[in-house]
């Protein structure tokens, strides 16, 4: 459904006027963060910044970056901008890397977040009343409550199901004629699967959405097509305040729309951190605006994106549009001296015929060379020949293929792992 807005007013604002209030507020958090918590005050004292005299927009490039390691080394709470007695929630990263990422929430903070993630429901054509049903998971990962603020502040009727058990998940879905689904994209096609095996049919499903993984086009028509609804592709992490802070495409699939009266978005050169113009991918950097208890300051994200366009969409929306996110910087893999993304080999894959959406990396050096190996399910006509052929074929170098049969590899309830390195034949991380 075209023409669904959440707060049309925001969502469509002259772009003079979205300016200002981001100029505003950037002022604002600037110097509410160096007034209440000394991180801030040193952070942008070693970087020159003089708060009091910050211009706003005009000096956004004087910030100095933040990055993931930025908030390890602060954690639990020592970027806190508010008194303890104003925080009514707080979520995590897994930590599986290293120290976990912990995100602090006011009261504002839960009802800004409600409020970014009910307008991209209203944006995917979920209208008030509308069946969502929400499969991430409901404790310290942000996912599974972002999906349950944003769909009750939406008005839905919300099915917080959480992960996994599918046979229950579409016997939900079936009973209680669910409208709207948001998946982690690798569990979309976990659920879809499942439904052509035992030839389950969702007639009442009209909209999926898909987020935190890269999301290949190939694997977008396969989902549209197999579970024959509108797909779309929401972005928001952990950092930014958690699902659906930054944005979604609208039902034009002309890009993400990033809220920007909310999040200030940069693109910058990887390597020298220096801006890139319009249409030249570089990595994403972000300023929240809105956010309370931990603003975040030119975060670098290591996403990969470009701008598609800052003039207004068809759909109404006047927010900037960024291209759908390729990869990350730190995903990034050089073989033989060509850089390759995770989402580009499955991109490939998917091309193929009676090739499946699971798939497994191996990246295996030996004496000092790297080789790549793919460990993908197929159906029986499919070669490990016609794989590494088409491989060769997109990504310029050869890779070794080798095709198993469907449900075959291991399946996951959240993110799935694709990568694993080794040496000299044996996984090390």
């Amino acid at each position: 459904m075209k023409g669904l807005f959440f707060n049309q007013k925001e969502e469509t604002l002259p772009r003079a006027e979205l300016e200002q209030i981001q100029n505003q507020r950037l002022i604002n958090t600037v110097q509410r963060a160096a007034a209440n918590n000394a991180f801030f005050r040193q952070f942008f004292a070693e970087a020159g910044v003089d708060v009091k005299t910050f211009r706003g927009l005009e000096d956004l490039t004087k910030l100095p970056f933040m990055k993931k390691t930025t908030f390890r080394e602060q954690y639990p709470d020592k970027m806190c901008c508010v008194p303890k007695s104003e925080i009514r929630e707080m979520h995590m990263s897994s930590g599986t890397s290293g120290t976990p990422v912990m995100m602090l929430y006011t009261e504002n903070d839960l009802d800004q977040w409600a409020t970014c993630m009910a307008r991209c429901l209203r944006m995917a054509g979920v209208a008030p009343h509308d069946v969502f049903q929400l499969t991430p998971g409901l404790g310290l990962f942000n996912g599974g409550f972002g999906c349950y603020h944003g769909g009750r502040k939406a008005e839905c009727f919300v099915i917080p199901a959480g992960p996994g058990n599918t046979p229950r998940q579409l016997k939900l879905a079936q009973d209680l004629h669910t409208n709207a689904i948001l998946c982690v994209v690798s569990y979309g096609a976990r659920i879809l699967e499942v439904m052509q095996q035992q030839n389950i049919t969702l007639p009442d499903l009209k909209v999926g959405i898909f987020g935190a993984e890269t999301f290949p086009d190939a694997m977008k028509d396969r989902l549209r097509k197999g579970f024959g609804i509108d797909v779309f592709d929401i972005y928001g992490m952990t950092e930014t305040g958690g699902i659906g802070t930054l944005g979604q495409d609208c039902c034009d699939h002309c890009g993400i729309h990033v809220w920007e009266d909310h999040y200030i978005c940069e693109i910058i050169d990887p390597n020298t951190g220096a801006p890139v113009p319009d249409g030249q991918e570089g990595e994403l950097v972000i300023t929240s605006l809105t956010r309370e208890a931990i603003p975040v300051i030119r975060y670098r994200t290591s996403d990969l994106t470009h701008v598609i366009s800052r003039e207004p969409c068809s759909c109404g929306r006047t927010h900037i549009r960024l291209a759908p996110i390729t990869g990350r910087v730190d995903d990034m893999i050089i073989i033989k001296g060509v850089n390759v993304f995770p989402s580009q080999i499955e991109h490939c894959l998917l091309q193929i015929p009676g090739v499946h959406g699971e798939y497994q990396i191996f990246i295996d050096e030996v004496d000092g060379i790297r080789k790549l190996y793919i460990k993908v399910e197929t159906e029986p006509q499919v070669t490990g020949y016609m794989v590494s052929r088409q491989l060769k074929e997109s990504l310029g170098f050869a890779v070794d293929g080798e095709v198993v049969p469907l449900n075959t590899l291991p399946r996951t309830e959240g993110k799935a792992k694709r990568v694993f390195y080794m040496k000299n034949g044996e996984i090390v991380k």
